[in-house]
C-alpha cells in the first residue's frame, strides 16, 4: 500500500544486499584471477617445456598426465588462465562498451536515425552469437586478437538490445525531456541521466557475457581459429586432446574443469547481483506478531475497543515500526468497525492510515514489524493461523490505482475470479456467475462482454467497479478501501462512492475507507479517525455535524480548512470569468 512504501523509504538506507550466491562466485572469480597472476610464473617452464616423457596417464607427479610432447597437462591447464581470461574480459569490455554506447545513441539520436538503429539491432540478434563470431574470425584470420575481436562484434548486438530497452523507458522521462529541451549536450545527458540509471541490469548482463565470452573463445580455438602455437589456451588444450580422449581422458579433464569452474563463477556473480539489486531481497521479512498486553490501549474520546456482541473488526493496540527495532509508524492505534458501519481514517501522506490498513489485512509490507494486542475479524484471531481460504473470502480490498492493480495481460473474467476458483473451489461457471452478479450490482455496462475485455479497454471509473465487484464477489465482512477514488477525476469519483455507499447498505458490508481527502470521507463514512504521525488524535461519530468549530484539534481544523467547498469553486469560477473579459 501507498504508506508502506512511503514509509519503508524514510527509514535506513537501503545497503547493498551480499548474499551466498555473490559470496560464492566472488571468492571463485579471486581463486581464477590467483591463478592466472601466478601460474605463469610458477609453472611456466613446466607448462613450455619440452624433455619430458609424452602420452603419459595420471600419476603423481603428473596428475592430468602429460601431452605428446611430455608437457604436464595441469601446468598447462593453470598457465592457459591468464590468456584465456584476458581474452574474455577484453573481448567483453569492447562488445560492452560499444553496445551500450549503441544503445543510448539510438534512443538520443532523431526519430528516423532511432527507427533505423532499433531495426538493425533486431536484425542482429536475430543470428546466434557463435555463428556470427565463427563468421567474422574466419574472415579475419586466425589468431587470439582476431578471436577477441570476433566475439567483440558477435556480443555488441546483445548489449545494444538491453541497453535500448532501459534506454526507451529512462528517456521518455520528464528529466531527461527537460534536459534535451535545455540544450544539453547529447553525451552529457547520456552520462548524467541514462547510464547512472541502467547500471545494475548492466553490470548483470556483463557478468553472464563474460561467461559467454569464455565459451565462446574456447569454441573458436577449439576449432583452429583462436590461439595458434606456441600459444595456447583451455579451447586449444581441448583440441590438443582429442585425438588422445580414447587412451588417456585426464588430458581434457584439466581445460574442461577449468572453463566450467570460471563460467560458473561469473554466472554466481551475475545472478548475486541481480539478486542484491532487487530492492525485494534488501530487506527483512515482515511480520505480524501478538503485542505484550502490558495495558489496555490508551483511549481517545471513549472509544470502545472490545464488548461489542455486532463487532466486525476489533483492533486493539496496533503498532508497525520499520525492522525490528526501527522508528515506530503506527503508535497504539485501536478502533472498532461494526457491521454496516463505514468507518474512516483520514490524514496526510505518511500519516500511518495505510499502514494500519494493511495490518488488518494482514499484508505488512516488506522490512516491517507490526504488532497488536488484540485484532479479530467476526470472532476469528488475526493474529494467529488464519486459513488463505478464510482470508480470502472474508477481507475484499480495493485499491487506489485500478490500472496498477490489474494484469494488463489477462482478460477481467480470468483474473478477477482467480480468488473464487483457486481460494474458494468455485468450478469456472459458478464463479463467472458471481462476478457477473456482481458487474451487475455495481451498474458496469454490458457486464458478459467486460469480462472478456483487458484493462485497457476499460476506462478508470469502470476498471474501479471492476475492483469493488470483484472485492464484493466473495460476500465478504470487511473490504479495505485504499484511497479507491484518488486516481479517478471528480464526475467518477462521485459515482465510485455512491456504488461504494450503496452496497454497503444493501449487503451490510463493513468498509474501512482510507482517505486524505476528509470531503470525501464525511461524504461516505459513519465514523472517522484523525490520524496524523502515526495516531490517532481525532474520533468523530457526528460526521455530518462537522465544522471547524467542533472539531477538536487543531489538524482537524486544518484538513477541513484545505477542503474545497462549493462557494469557493463558484467564486473560483468568477474570477476567472472576470479574467477572462478583461484579456
Amino acid at each position: 500500500m501507498a504508506d508502506s512504501i512511503r514509509a519503508a523509504a524514510t527509514g535506513r538506507p537501503r545497503a547493498f544486499a551480499w548474499n551466498a550466491g555473490l559470496v560464492t562466485g566472488l571468492v571463485m572469480l579471486a581463486v581464477v584471477a590467483i591463478v592466472a597472476v601466478v601460474a605463469p610464473i610458477v609453472l611456466g617452464a613446466q607448462a613450455s617445456g619440452i624433455g619430458g616423457t609424452p602420452n603419459l596417464g595420471p600419476g603423481p607427479g603428473h596428475p592430468l598426465g602429460t601431452d605428446s610432447l611430455g608437457r604436464d597437462m595441469l601446468a598447462r591447464t593453470l598457465v592457459a588462465t591468464r590468456s584465456t581470461v584476458l581474452m574474455a574480459l577484453v573481448a567483453t569490455a569492447l562488445s560492452a562498451l560499444a553496445g551500450i554506447a549503441f544503445g543510448v545513441a539510438v534512443w538520443l539520436a532523431p526519430h528516423r536515425l532511432r527507427e533505423l538503429g532499433l531495426r538493425a539491432i533486431e536484425f542482429a540478434v536475430s543470428y546466434p552469437t557463435m555463428l556470427v563470431a565463427i563468421i567474422v574470425a574466419a574472415i579475419l584470420g586466425q589468431g587470439i586478437v582476431q578471436v577477441v575481436v570476433a566475439i567483440a562484434i558477435a556480443n555488441i548486438a546483445g548489449f545494444a538490445r538491453l541497453t535500448a530497452n532501459l534506454a526507451a523507458r529512462i528517456a521518455s522521462n520528464e528529466y531527461v525531456t527537460t534536459a534535451r529541451l535545455m540544450g544539453v549536450p547529447a553525451h552529457l545527458v547520456a552520462a548524467r541521466h541514462v547510464l547512472p540509471n541502467m547500471a545494475e541490469p548492466t553490470l548483470i548482463l556483463v557478468a553472464g557475457a563474460f561467461s559467454g565470452a569464455l565459451v565462446e573463445i574456447s569454441g573458436l580455438s577449439f576449432i583452429g581459429l583462436g590461439a595458434q602455437t606456441p600459444a595456447f589456451d583451455w579451447g586449444t588444450l581441448l583440441n590438443d586432446g582429442l585425438s588422445k580422449i580414447v587412451l588417456n581422458p585426464a588430458v581434457v579433464v584439466g581445460p574442461a574443469v577449468a572453463l566450467t569452474f570460471t563460467s560458473l563463477a561469473a554466472l554466481l556473480v551475475g545472478d548475486g547481483l541481480a539478486a542484491a539489486a532487487n530492492p525485494r531481497s534488501n530487506t527483512t521479512r515482515s511480520r505480524l506478531v501478538r503485542g505484550d498486553g502490558a495495558g489496555p490501549a490508551a483511549p481517545i474520546a471513549g472509544e470502545e475497543v472490545a464488548g461489542d456482541d455486532d463487532a466486525v473488526l476489533v483492533a486493539d493496540g496496533i503498532h508497525v515500526r520499520h525492522g525490528a527495532s526501527g522508528r515506530e509508524l503506527v503508535k497504539d492505534v485501536s478502533f472498532t468497525i461494526r457491521r454496516g458501519e463505514v468507518l474512516g481514517i483520514v490524514g496526510e501522506s505518511g500519516s500511518g492510515k495505510s499502514l494500519t490498513a494493511s495490518v488488518v489485512a494482514r499484508l505488512v509490507g516488506e522490512g516491517l514489524t507490526a504488532s497488536a494486542r488484540r485484532l479479530e475479524l467476526g470472532g476469528t484471531d488475526l493474529l494467529g493461523r488464519v486459513p488463505a481460504a478464510d482470508l480470502a473470502q472474508r477481507v475484499g480490498l480495493v485499491y487506489q490505482d485500478p490500472g496498477t492493480a490489474l494484469n494488463p495481460a489477462l482478460h477481467l473474467g480470468s483474473q478477477l475470479s482467480d480468488v473464487l476458483r483457486l481460494r474458494l473451489r468455485h468450478g469456472r461457471r459458478t464463479a463467472t456467475g458471481l462476478l457477473l452478479k456482481q458487474f451487475r450490482s455495481v451498474l458496469l455496462p454490458d457486464p458478459e462482454g467486460r469480462l472478456r475485455q483487458y484493462p485497457h479497454q476499460l476506462s478508470g471509473g469502470m476498471k474501479q467497479r471492476a475492483m469493488i465487484a470483484s472485492a464484493m464477489s466473495t460476500g465478504p465482512d470487511l473490504i479495505v478501501a485504499d484511497e479507491p477514488t484518488t486516481a479517478l477525476d471528480v464526475t467518477v469519483q462521485r459515482e465510485v462512492l455512491a456504488v461504494l455507499k450503496r452496497m454497503n447498505r444493501e449487503s451490510g458490508t463493513a468498509v474501512l475507507f482510507i482517505s486524505h481527502d476528509l470531503g470525501v470521507v464525511r461524504a461516505l463514512c459513519d465514523r472517522v479517525l484523525v490520524m496524523k504521525d502515526g495516531e490517532i488524535v481525532e474520533r468523530i461519530d457526528d460526521v455530518a455535524a462537522l465544522t471547524g468549530s467542533s472539531a477538536q484539534h487543531p489538524y482537524t481544523r486544518q484538513l477541513l480548512a484545505a477542503t474545497p467547498t462549493v462557494a469557493m469553486a463558484v467564486a473560483a469560477t468568477d474570477a476567472n470569468d472576470t479574467t477572462e473579459a478583461r484579456i
